[in-house]
């Protein structure tokens, strides 16, 4: 039974060898989204294999376990799999990936509610700064304008979702530099990227020894700002987009030298302003084909013993 090894070693060499090759690359910040849909395959790759390897380290140390799933297969696929040789390894390493998977789940409930306190919290600051006047009713605006010195501009994710500006950012921003800023945050809400932001915390934070999660998340920042700048500079242009950024983040210092926590806002800047070309639209193509098929090469694995029963 030698599927749920190779199913981990697999899994091992896809969490070392992927990033790997896409910190060498320098296509990611010519096209963000593909990159965001390389990451996200990779990372469903890994945790295919573990929850693959899972299910047959339990389907040969627990005959409950087996009965359902090799309940419609033919016997030739069951003793394919061999599952009667499985050592004393199979139970243990069932349980340790069943523990990893649940505290995976645990992580990600713990940022989806930590997540839901924080908006919270916004939303009753909203509340406290722009309160409807007496008389007033709610109209369900996305758009809230705020009173504050400090140039800012963000979105607020939920069921009523909000784009909230504040006079400073109206003041300093004019014409198509508002039109871009407004437009990057619409492209964080239109691409739903606060679910990737959870997915990457919550697997980094319950598994920091594993660099692959770590590079998940960090990339995830990066490569979600990237696209929105460049869904807004397709609308709006480079050179506007790039001069809104410059205007929303001039007098925080991110542009000196040393570093700050946007220290990543020059580099944006930097990338609008030497307008890199995209890729061809075929190499596009095939960069996409290729990542999805990173995560049915652990069905496949899993599959090979009982394709070559039946073959």
């Amino acid at each position: 039974m030698m599927v749920p090894v190779a199913l981990l070693l697999l899994g091992a060499l896809t969490a070392v060898v992927a990033p790997r090759l896409l910190a060498r690359a320098d296509w990611p910040d010519r096209e963000p989204v593909v990159a965001l849909w390389v990451w996200q395959c990779v990372v469903a790759a890994v945790l295919l294999c573990c929850a693959l390897s899972m299910t047959l380290s339990a389907a040969a140390a627990w005959q409950a376990v087996r009965g359902p799933v090799f309940a419609s297969a033919p016997r030739t696929v069951v003793d394919a799999y061999a599952l009667g040789t499985a050592g004393p390894w199979a139970a243990p390493t069932a349980v340790l990936l069943a523990c990893g998977g649940l505290w995976s789940l645990a992580m990600l409930v713990r940022e989806v509610v930590r997540a839901r306190a924080r908006r919270r919290g916004r939303r009753t600051e909203l509340l406290v700064r722009a309160p409807l006047l007496p008389g007033e009713e709610p109209t369900g605006g996305r758009l809230v304008v705020l009173e504050g010195d400090r140039p800012d501009a963000w979105w607020l994710p939920g069921t009523a979702p909000r784009l909230v500006v504040t006079t400073a950012a109206l003041r300093r921003l004019k014409g198509r530099q508002l039109d871009a800023l407004l437009a990057h945050e619409q492209g964080h809400a239109q691409a739903r990227h606060d679910w990737l932001l959870h997915c990457s915390a919550a697997l980094a934070g319950g598994f920091p020894q594993v660099p692959v999660f770590a590079a998940f998340r960090d990339e995830m920042h990066r490569l979600v700002e990237l696209a929105a700048d460049d869904m807004a500079s397709r609308r709006f242009g480079r050179l506007t987009t790039a001069l809104a950024l410059v205007e929303l983040n001039e007098e925080r210092g991110v542009f000196g030298p040393g570093p700050m926590p946007q220290a990543h806002v020059p580099q944006r800047v930097h990338r609008l302003l030497t307008a890199p070309d995209r890729l061809p639209a075929l190499h596009r193509l095939r960069l996409t084909a290729t990542a999805a098929l990173v995560p049915a090469l652990p069905v496949l694995v899993a599959l090979v013993p009982g394709l070559r029963a039946l073959g």
